[in-house]
C-alpha cells in the first residue's frame, strides 16, 4: 500500500509540472503609436507571458518587444500582427525544446557544478561545504526565512578583522527563472576564494573589504521553477481572497513604490505586493542592508536578460545626484567585460536606458545612501532569453568577473 501511495504521489507530481509544447518567443518591433497600441490590446485579450519588457505598460516604439504566446493562441496572433503591419521575428519556435535543450541533463542526481543549473538542493549542500571550506576568508549568516520557510543564508567574504570593514552586497535570483543569475554569484564566490593569494586585485579586495553575496534571493520561485513551472518569475506568497500567488520581488522595495511600471493586479508578473516589503524575502534583505548601511558601499543585483548594466533611477526620469560618475563607472565596466569575448553591454539609469520600473531594489539601497548601486542584465540579447544554455554559463561569469571586478576597484579607491 505504502508503495502505491509513493507512485500516486509521484504521479500527482509529474501531472503539475507545466509544459510548453507548440508555443513561441516573438519579437514584435513596434514602429507606430498603432503597433504599441495592438500589443496593449493584445495583453488585454490573452494571456501573454511578456520576457521584455516586464509588461505592456513598458511598451514603446522602436522598442524590442519579446513575448511568450500560448499556442491556443497563435493563431490570433499571427493574424493581428500581419494586419497590424508591424514586424516580427520568431525568437523561439519551440518553447518546450528549448527547455529541454537548456541543460545538459546528466541522470540525477548529479554533484553541484559550476557550469550548470544547479536545483535549490546543491546550492544549499554548496552554500554548507563551501562555508566551512576556509573559515578565514568565508562565513555565513541565515537573515530570515522565505515564505514557504526556507533559510536565505548570506555568505560574507572577506579577510577576518577586529573592526567592521568596508563592504559591497550582491545578490542573485531575485526573478525566479533568470538562472544564469544564480549561476554567477556562485562563480563569484569560487573565483574569489580560489584566486585570493594569488590574484593581487582580489587579494586586495577581500584585505581591505567584505563581499556580502546572496545566492539566491527568490528561493521559493527558484525551486518552483526546477519543480514545476520554469516560466515562475514571482515569489510564491498566498494571501486570502485571492488565487493568484506571489509578487515581483523586484517592484515590491520602497522606492516609488507602485507607480512607474508596476501593477496593482496580484495575478500580474509585475505585481508590486501589498505594500512595500510585503513579501518576507525583500523585507529579510532590506533588514539586513539597514542595519549594515554604515559600512555597505556598493549594491550588486543580477538578472538576466538584455546585457545591461544600469544604475538609478528606474522610478522616476529624474537622474540620480551622482549621474555622471554612476555612468563612468558602469561605462569603465561594460568595457572590461567586453574585453574578454566582445560582449556588448549598454549602460545608463534604468527609466530612460530600457523602461520605468518602481521599487527596484537599486533604486531604494541608492535612496538609503548606497552610492554605487547598479542592475546587471546579463546575457543574451533574446536569442535564448531565460533559457540560456549551459554552455554559456562559464563565458558569461568570466566576462561578469571582469566587471564587477571593475566596480569593486572603483569603489576600494574611493572609500576614504
Amino acid at each position: 500500500m505504502r508503495i502505491l501511495l509513493v507512485f500516486g504521489l509521484v504521479a500527482v507530481a509529474l501531472a503539475e509540472i507545466t509544459r510548453f509544447e507548440g508555443e513561441k518567443v516573438f519579437r514584435l518591433q513596434p514602429v507606430l503609436d498603432e503597433h504599441v497600441t495592438v500589443i496593449k490590446n493584445l495583453a488585454q485579450s490573452i494571456e501573454l507571458d511578456f520576457w521584455s519588457p516586464e509588461s505592456e505598460k513598458q511598451v514603446g516604439i522602436d522598442m524590442d518587444v519579446d513575448i511568450r504566446v500560448h499556442a491556443q493562441y497563435l493563431d490570433l496572433v499571427y493574424t493581428t500582427l500581419e494586419q497590424s503591419g508591424m514586424e516580427y521575428e520568431i525568437l523561439l519556435e519551440d518553447l518546450q525544446a528549448a527547455v529541454d535543450g537548456q541543460a545538459d541533463n546528466k541522470p540525477s542526481p548529479r554533484a553541484h557544478s559550476y557550469t550548470k543549473y544547479n536545483t535549490w538542493a546543491q546550492i544549499q549542500s554548496w552554500i554548507a561545504s563551501i562555508s566551512t571550506s576556509n573559515k578565514d576568508l568565508i562565513s555565513k549568516e541565515v537573515i530570515g526565512n522565505t515564505y514557504e520557510g526556507r533559510p536565505m543564508t548570506l555568505l560574507k567574504l572577506g579577510r577576518k578583522s577586529s573592526f567592521a570593514k568596508p563592504a559591497i552586497f550582491m545578490d542573485c535570483g531575485i526573478h525566479a527563472r533568470e538562472w544564469i543569475s544564480p549561476a554567477f554569484c556562485q562563480w563569484f564566490v569560487k573565483e574569489a576564494l580560489s584566486t585570493f593569494g594569488s590574484n593581487a586585485q582580489m587579494t586586495s579586495l577581500l584585505n581591505q573589504m567584505d563581499v556580502y553575496v546572496l545566492p539566491v534571493f527568490n528561493i521559493d520561485g527558484y525551486e518552483y521553477t526546477h519543480t514545476n513551472n520554469r516560466m515562475w518569475r514571482k515569489t510564491r506568497s498566498r494571501k486570502s481572497g485571492t488565487s493568484c500567488v506571489g509578487a515581483d520581488p523586484n517592484r515590491n522595495f520602497d522606492a516609488g513604490w507602485c507607480t512607474l511600471g508596476a501593477s496593482s493586479n496580484p495575478c500580474s508578473d509585475t505585481f508590486c505586493g501589498y505594500s512595500p516589503e510585503s513579501e518576507i524575502e525583500v523585507k529579510n534583505v532590506a533588514n539586513f542592508i539597514r542595519r549594515n548601511k554604515a559600512v555597505i558601499k556598493a549594491y550588486l543585483t543580477v538578472h538576466s536578460y538584455s546585457q545591461l548594466l544600469l544604475f538609478p533611477y528606474s522610478y522616476s526620469y529624474n537622474l540620480a545626484a551622482h549621474h555622471s560618475e554612476l555612468l563612468k563607472v558602469a561605462e569603465g565596466a561594460s568595457a572590461a567585460l567586453r574585453s574578454l569575448y566582445g560582449t556588448r553591454y549598454t549602460s545608463g539609469p534604468g527609466a530612460t536606458t530600457i523602461y520605468p520600473a518602481a521599487g527596484g531594489s537599486d533604486d531604494w539601497a541608492y535612496d538609503l545612501g548606497v552610492k554605487y548601486s547598479y542592475t546587471f542584465e546579463l546575457r543574451d540579447t533574446g536569442r535564448y532569453g531565460f533559457l540560456l544554455p549551459e554552455s554559456q554559463i562559464k563565458p558569461t561569469c568570466e566576462e561578469t568577473m571582469l566587471a564587477v571586478k571593475y566596480i569593486a576597484a572603483y569603489v576600494q579607491k574611493n572609500l576614504y
